[in-house]
Formats: C-alpha cells, sequence, structure tokens
C-alpha cells in the first residue's frame, strides 16, 4: 500500500455512477425479468471504459473500476455463490423511523425511480460455497486491460468486496444453526474473491458498513455489548480469511450507511474503533466530511495507529450535491494528518461510494466528477503545506 511520501494521496471508496442503460438492466434482472447477457456485459465494458480515465482525469491517485460490473456493493455475491434463495427482508435504519416527515419525503423521492435497492435482498437457504472464480477473474482482468490502456502508469488500484458481516446481516439465514456458523461460512466463501482480487494485483478493500450501519439497523433495539459481539465475530471472520493475504494489500472501510438521512441514532466510532483496529488490514477508509462524524478524526490522535497502517480519510460528502471547495478539503486533511502526527500516512478520499447500489445514489453524475476534481485540488494544497 503507498504512502504519500511527497504528496498526499487520493482515492475514493469505489462505486461510481452507472449510466442509465446499464442501471435499467440490472435493475430489470434484480425484478427478475429476462436481461440479454451479451448486452449487458457490452454496457459493463462501456461503463467501465468511461469512469477509469475520468477519476485519472480528475485527479484520483488510486482508482478502481468504479464496481460497474456489480449491481449492488454486496447483492452481486448471490451470483458468484451458492445458498441464495426466495426473498427475504431487511429492516430500514432505526434513524429514519424516527422521522415520519422524512419518510415521506425519501418516498417522493425514490418514487418511480429504476434503480436496485439494498433492502431487496433474497434469504440464506443452503449451503454457501463460492461457484467459480470466472466472475471475479474476468472482472479483474477487465479492469487490468482497461486501466493498462488508460495509464499504464498507474502505481497502485483497488477492488472491493464485502465483508461477511453485511451480508450476515442483511440476508436472513434460514439454514445455518447460528449466526457465529453463517458468518463463518460467508467468510470461507468471501477468501476465494479476497485472494483472486490481490492476485491479480490491485488492493483489496473489504467494505464494512456493519461496522457502524447495524447498530442502528439490525440491533437498534439491542443492548451495545451485544451488537460489539457481532463485530468482534466478524473482524475475527475476516482475519481468517485474509490468512493468505499481505496484510498491506487490504484496506478496510466502514461507514453508518450511505444515506442522507438524520443519522442521530449512528454509534460512536469511539465504541467500534478498539474492534476494528484488530483487523489484520494495512489501513481504514473512514467517512470524516458528514456532519456527524466529522470531529472523530481527532479519535486517531489517541487510537495509536500502527506506524505501518495507512488511514484514507473521507474529506468528499457522497450524499450532498455540495462541491467541497478545495480549502475545507484541505482543512480537513491537514486535520487528519495532525491527528496521526504523519501526513505520510494520509490519503485523501470520499466518505463512501457514490453509487453504492446502481441508480440509488443521490449525487449528480456531472457533481461526482466536480467533487472528485476538488478532492484533488484540495490534496494539493494540503501537500503544499504539510511536505
Amino acid at each position: 500500500m503507498q504512502k504519500s511520501e511527497t504528496r498526499i494521496l487520493t482515492t475514493h471508496t469505489g462505486s461510481l455512477p452507472r449510466p442509465g442503460a446499464l442501471v435499467e438492466l440490472f435493475a430489470r434482472r434484480a425484478r427478475g425479468e429476462p436481461v440479454d447477457g451479451a448486452e449487458l456485459d457490452a454496457q459493463i465494458e462501456a461503463a467501465t471504459r468511461r469512469v477509469v480515465p475520468k477519476q485519472l482525469a480528475a485527479g484520483i491517485d488510486i482508482p478502481n473500476n468504479g464496481e460497474q460490473p456489480r449491481e449492488s456493493f454486496f447483492l452481486y455475491v448471490q451470483r458468484r455463490m451458492s445458498g441464495f434463495g426466495g426473498r427475504g427482508t431487511r429492516s430500514p435504519p432505526g434513524d429514519i423511523a424516527r422521522y415520519p416527515g422524512y419518510q415521506a419525503l425519501r418516498r417522493r423521492f425514490v418514487a418511480g425511480q429504476r434503480a436496485v435497492t439494498s433492502f431487496d435482498v433474497p434469504k440464506v437457504v443452503g449451503e454457501i460455497r463460492y461457484l467459480d472464480r470466472a466472475a471475479v477473474e474476468r472482472e479483474c482482468a477487465d479492469f487490468r486491460r482497461i486501466l493498462a490502456a488508460a495509464a499504464p502508469d498507474t502505481a497502485e488500484a483497488f477492488v472491493t468486496a464485502p465483508s461477511p458481516g453485511i451480508i450476515a446481516a442483511a440476508v436472513p439465514n434460514e439454514h445455518y444453526e447460528s449466526q457465529a456458523r453463517y458468518i463463518d461460512a460467508l467468510a470461507d466463501a468471501l477468501r476465494t474473491e479476497y485472494e483472486a482480487i490481490v492476485a491479480h494485483g490491485f488492493l483489496l478493500q473489504i467494505d464494512c458498513p456493519d461496522f457502524g450501519l447495524e447498530r442502528h439497523t439490525t440491533y437498534v433495539e439491542r443492548p451495545l455489548a451485544e451488537f460489539l459481539g457481532f463485530v468482534e465475530l466478524v473482524v475475527a471472520a475476516i482475519n481468517r480469511s485474509l490468512g493468505n493475504v499481505p496484510r498491506d494489500r487490504v484496506r478496510l472501510h466502514a461507514c453508518w450507511g450511505n444515506y442522507d438521512g438524520p443519522h442521530d441514532l449512528d454509534v460512536p466510532l469511539a465504541d467500534i474503533l478498539p474492534t476494528m483496529l484488530k483487523a489484520e488490514v494495512g489501513g481504514f477508509v473512514l467517512p470524516f466530511a458528514n456532519p456527524r462524524h466529522a470531529h472523530e478524526i481527532d479519535l486517531f490522535a489517541d487510537a495509536r495507529l500502527a506506524f505501518d497502517r495507512m488511514l484514507v480519510a473521507g474529506v468528499i460528502d457522497t450524499t450532498t450535491n455540495y462541491v467541497e471547495h478545495p480549502e475545507v478539503v484541505a482543512e480537513r486533511i491537514a486535520r487528519a494528518a495532525r491527528a496521526l502526527g504523519d501526513p505520510r500516512r494520509v490519503i485523501a478520499g470520499t466518505d463512501c461510494g457514490f453509487d453504492s447500489s446502481a441508480g440509488i445514489g443521490r449525487v449528480a453524475d456531472d457533481v461526482v466528477w466536480a467533487k472528485l476534481a476538488a478532492l484533488a485540488e484540495g490534496a494539493r494544497l494540503a501537500s503544499a503545506r504539510l511536505f
């Protein structure tokens, strides 16, 4: 994992807006409608060819494929693993339930929207096994080919994969005798994907919104200790699944849900950080641009992040169409550098993905690229002051 040796490097968190034609195909497939496979492949190829050079043009140092080949940051696994079937139910975040007015506003926004929702989930009805490496191998090979054509000198790029915890929390279990066994089965299957991504020369980013989001979703009515026990289970499972992966090839992303709701039931980072830091990864990708968690960057002044670990600090909010001023971005980067005491271990990033499920993003496509350009300009300003 690269350090910001002479300047602040830039990256983001994964998903980028998908073209309307691709969203439509993913949405139709998610509803069980027939979709032409060749057409879907062609749209994925075109979308990936579009987002890779646009990231580089915006000034992103560590890009990815924008998750264009996937309909969702985690639901795609049902097409790569056995055991999924039927239709399950997923509880909405507790903060949304507290505000009927916000619920009504949200319903008006999504009415008639063609999108893939992460709340329309299957169930686990059989043994979970990774079926075939072909899909992940193809995704990585296609990204490598497109990246090489756009920027052959790019030193580092990343590919995402979900944590076993977000799948276990979101997809109801009707097969395994315990949550622990369910999480272990998912981790065993995900090991295949984790290792394939790293074998292709990419950084692996494990997406763990469960570390924050599930406190006010699945565990909203349960004791904090029970939720922290869940996080402990997931961290231990992730560590086992990374047994063959060098620590410095993995970064972990956690958040409290990529939506513009109240977030006033979010668990404090201080409650989950000690457990999170037990993950055998080389860096953490955390959101510090949003108004609920910006102050928590200062926790790293006391967290004693190991000298060989990086922090990708979210300095761009992914839920608003405000384009951050580069000076604001630079201030946020400088605050992160002060907290860690070493700017070389800070990378500037985004709070979350911009389109974590196809079509569900709230930020306009052209605004996304303006935000990423502001991220790069803010990093340039911060670099001039920190190095």
